[in-house]
């Protein structure tokens, strides 16, 4: 599903009488003024909560149509490469394993090597097949646009993969700095959540202090060209400084992002006391 159930909306002024908690459930996707059945949640509130829970179920075990981003990404070039996790059940069991490339994609991905790369891309499926099928190809071509100049390798599309196998990729590409666009662990108000890890020279062993991370890229969060922006901004300072992570500070303007209106200044917040 591509539309978003949980869209911000305006605080809507409290009429006399009214449960003052319903403006606040209104304006935001969180979970509060359910309401009860005796000592259980209403109907609709359950049937809710097991919608999503099964939507997120569905994204960590869903598959990720990876001929169908090359289509979408071409003519730019892609590759498709396995991690060493054999199936989503040993990937679920075993992360370890989701961190490493299949010996032989290993020596299939040398063959693009070169130093000359500004930038290398992998695409990994994480834990939400849906925020890669949603988000990777609008994220990846405004990447690209926000990048003008600057030698990308052709995007690695990377099943059963966890975020650090973007240290080997990069490693062997010989690219200076790697970014992983991984499927975030779905919640139960958003489910194809996409986020993005960059590294500096690129190594198998590198610390997750030694990344930057852009998360919430979806259609209720941070837009993909935001999330560019970001990006660009990250990429071309790493580079200057030769560095990622906690030693770089970002320090971008701030993305446009929707803001959840204030509640109006005519609201008694006596109204609401003992509840």
């Amino acid at each position: 599903m591509s539309e978003h159930r949980h869209a911000l909306r305006p605080v809507p002024r409290l009429e006399p009488g009214a449960d003052p908690w319903s403006r606040f459930a209104a304006a935001t996707p969180a979970r509060i003024n359910l309401g009860r059945s005796g000592d259980a949640l209403p109907t609709r509130a359950l049937l809710e909560f097991q919608a999503d829970h099964a939507r997120a179920r569905d994204a960590v075990h869903g598959k990720v149509e990876v001929e169908r981003l090359a289509a979408q990404l071409a003519p730019w070039p892609s590759l498709a490469v396995n991690s060493r996790a054999a199936s989503r059940a040993v990937y679920l069991r075993r992360p370890d394993l989701g961190r490493r490339l299949d010996a032989a994609d290993a020596e299939s991905l040398a063959a693009l090597a070169d130093p000359t790369w500004d930038l290398a891309l992998v695409v990994a499926d994480g834990l939400s097949a849906q925020a890669v099928m949603h988000q990777a190809v609008p994220t990846l071509l405004a990447i690209r646009a926000a990048l003008p100049g600057w030698r990308l390798a052709p995007v690695v599309l990377a099943r059963q993969a966890r975020v650090a196998l973007g240290d080997e990729v990069g490693q062997i590409l010989q690219a200076p700095l790697v970014a992983v666009l991984v499927g975030e662990r779905p919640g139960l108000s958003v489910a194809d959540s996409l986020g993005i890890y960059l590294t500096y020279a690129p190594a198998v062993g590198c610390r997750d202090a030694a990344r930057n991370c852009i998360s919430n890229i979806h259609g209720a969060g941070l837009s993909p060209q935001d999330a560019a922006a970001k990006l660009a901004w990250l990429a071309t300072h790493a580079r200057r400084l030769r560095l990622t992570g906690v030693a770089l500070k970002e320090d971008a303007a701030p993305a446009a992002l929707p803001v959840t209106p204030s509640i109006p200044a005519s609201y008694d917040s006596k109204e609401g006391a003992g509840r």
